[in-house]
C-alpha cells in the first residue's frame, strides 16, 4: 500500500544522509584581535543527522534510507566519505557505515518513550556512538588481521575512531536542543 507520508519521510531522510555526509564541521575559536581561527574537525554532519532523523521520523524509515544510501554508494555514485564503488567495502570507513544500523535501532528506543529529554537523548546518543565505534573497530581489526597488517591496529583505531569520537559526542548537544524544539512543535 502506498503511504505518501512515509515515502516523503524516506525521501527526505535519504537526501539528508547524502547532503550532510558532504558537509564538514568547522569550529571558530576567537584569537587575537577581532580574528577567529577556524579549526576543521575530523567529522562530518552525517551521524548527527542520522540520529536526529531517527527520532524525528522512525528507525524503520532511517534503516531504509541508510540501505538506499549504501546501495547507491556501492553501485552507482561516489557518495561515501572517500568515494564509492564496491572497493569501498575494503576501506576502514565501511565498518562505521555498517555500525549505523545498530545505532539507529538503539536511538529508535527513544521514539517509544512519551517524554524526550536532553539527558535521555545524550545518554542514548553516547551509547549509540559507542556501539557504532565498536562495530567500526571490529571491522577495522578484522581487515587488518585478514591483510596481515596487525602492526597498524593502534594507528588505524586512533585515526578512524578515537580522533572523531569526542567530537561526535560534542555534536550531540546541538542535536538534542533541536530535537526538543521539533518535538514540542510536533513537526
Amino acid at each position: 500500500m502506498f503511504n505518501l507520508k512515509k515515502n516523503i519521510e524516506l525521501l527526505i531522510s535519504t537526501q539528508c544522509i547524502f547532503i550532510f555526509s558532504m558537509i564538514p564541521v568547522f569550529l571558530a575559536i576567537p584569537s587575537n584581535g577581532n580574528n577567529f581561527k577556524i579549526l576543521d574537525l575530523p567529522v562530518n554532519w552525517q551521524i548527527p543527522i542520522v540520529i536526529f532523523l531517527t527520532i524525528l521520523f522512525s528507525g524503520e524509515i532511517l534503516i531504509k534510507s541508510l540501505t538506499i544510501y549504501i546501495f547507491l554508494g556501492l553501485f552507482f555514485l561516489p557518495v561515501f566519505n572517500d568515494g564509492g564503488s564496491l572497493g569501498y567495502i575494503l576501506t576502514p570507513n565501511f565498518g562505521f557505515i555498517l555500525g549505523m544500523y545498530p545505532m539507529i535501532i538503539n536511538i529508535n528506543k527513544l521514539n517509544s518513550k512519551t517524554k524526550l529529554s536532553i539527558s535521555k537523548f545524550l545518554f542514548n546518543g553516547i551509547i549509540s556512538l559507542l556501539i557504532l565505534h565498536l562495530i567500526g573497530i571490529l571491522y577495522l581489526i578484522t581487515q587488518l588481521i585478514l591483510f596481515n597488517r596487525i602492526e597498524l591496529i593502534l594507528y588505524t583505531v586512533g585515526k578512524y575512531s578515537l580522533a572523531s569520537f569526542p567530537f561526535q559526542i560534542l555534536m550531540l548537544l546541538p542535536c538534542s536542543i533541536l530535537l526538543i524544539i521539533f518535538k514540542k512543535i510536533k513537526i
